[in-house]
């Protein structure tokens, strides 16, 4: 989403490729059925197991494994197919030191180690996936079908281990290898977005309105591409086209409340804020910025009650906190504003305005030395702020540096 509170993570929205997914790992899971299919018929405890596997009577066909196992304990192929038996029956956790241990034994069984990388991804062990994906994609040829769905799981690991500037060349690949897939476009803008390529966001943005041209998701990554550029009015507009595509999206109205707010547009901020918490009546942020409006416009009795239901749904929430605290310290009530400007800033001890309120409170409460500390802090962080906008400003207005003039000498004639 949009920035909101600066102490608040930003949340991410999945995007449906993982359905994509959830396909491909049914697919590839039956490898080392199909292999085993086109072997030749062996003695009968192993051609049993495999009868009862392919008829998909998984506990049998474990049964009979194991009595396989009990004659040939150092069966790689027994335990890949027990691997691949439990993880059919989506027994992921119980899969991987099976495929493991047939790893150990033999390293070379076809579709063995894409499938323990598949098993580890399902169960959200996306480091232990990359180790399993990233050599078998540099091993697969450009031209091998394999390809894609490698480029989409070396990807989508990179991304649920929230390392988005790695995941985003993956799936370029992948989307590059297939342009209609509007799920795989999503998941590209997402990891642009959140890995700061906000350029990237807007030209995959363009990409996506080919395919819908009425996709809310879309227009919201689109909008807090631009708010991110600073383009606020721009961002209004995507939200604004998000809104009428898809109402019901979750965050889409309180995205475009937020934009909205922080133009300091209330009238216009309130009723998407409501429509949020219409959709979802525990949003948080919506709820602290309905309560910060009340403040803004000396409506505390408003305002109270929005802002202790957004700190008992998160009580992370440094805006909310802060809030709760100017109230309390107008209405003389000290030690409550006191307690919520503390938690303020064990929140977010960069916020200038907690510092700034917990010195005037100390003040007000006689404690001139801890009214000089905050203050101090507050003074600090003003200026360290300042320090840096004008460092950036020197950086902008440095000219060039002139090319160098080619020396004149006999070379030069």
């Amino acid at each position: 989403m949009v920035r909101k509170d600066a102490s608040q993570k930003q949340p991410r929205r999945e995007p449906g490729l993982l359905r994509i997914l959830e396909a491909a790992v049914i697919l590839l899971l039956g490898a080392l059925a199909c292999a085993a299919q086109n072997a030749p018929a062996p003695e009968n405890p192993r051609q049993t197991a495999l009868v009862l596997e392919q008829q998909g009577r998984n506990a049998e066909s474990e049964a009979a494994w194991r009595l396989y196992l009990e004659v040939h304990p150092s069966s790689s192929e027994a335990y890949a197919h027990l691997g691949l038996l439990e993880a059919r029956q989506e027994h992921y956790d119980e899969a991987i030191p099976l495929y493991r241990k047939a790893l150990a034994l033999n390293p070379s069984i076809p579709g063995l180690r894409l499938n323990l990388g598949l098993a580890c991804f399902k169960t959200g062990k996306m480091k232990e996936a990359l180790a399993e994906f990233t050599p078998l994609l540099k091993s697969t040829p450009q031209s091998s079908p394999d390809r894609q769905r490698l480029a989409i799981l070396v990807g989508m690991s990179h991304y649920g281990l929230e390392q988005f500037a790695q995941a985003a060349p993956y799936l370029k690949e992948a989307a590059s290898r297939d342009p209609q897939n509007l799920e795989l476009l999503l998941a590209l803008a997402h990891s642009y977005l959140w890995s700061k390529q906000y350029q990237n966001v807007l030209d995959t943005y363009r990409e996506i309105l080919q395919l819908n041209a009425e996709s809310a998701e879309a227009d919201m990554l689109a909008g807090e591409a631009l708010d991110e550029l600073k383009d606020t009015s721009g961002a209004i507009e995507q939200f604004r086209a998000a809104v009428k595509a898809d109402p019901k999206m979750p965050d889409v109205h309180f995205g475009l409340g937020y934009l909205l707010w922080g133009q300091r547009q209330y009238a216009e901020a309130v009723p998407e804020l409501q429509a949020e918490l219409e959709n979802n009546p525990n949003h948080a942020q919506a709820l602290t910025y309905l309560g910060d409006i009340d403040v803004q416009m000396n409506h505390p009795e408003a305002a109270i009650p929005l802002l202790e239901k957004a700190v008992s749904v998160d009580p992370q929430i440094e805006l909310a906190r802060l809030d709760l605290g100017i109230i309390a310290a107008a209405a003389g009530h000290s030690d409550d504003a006191l307690r919520q400007f503390k938690i303020a800033a064990q929140i977010a001890p960069g916020d200038v305005n907690v510092h700034w309120r917990l010195g005037r409170l100390y003040r007000s409460m006689g404690n001139q030395q801890e009214a000089r500390i905050e203050l101090d802090k507050a003074k600090n962080l003003t200026q360290a702020v300042d320090n840096a906008l004008i460092n950036k400003m020197n950086r902008l207005n440095t000219p060039a540096a002139p090319a160098e003039t080619p020396q004149s000498g006999p070379a030069g004639k």
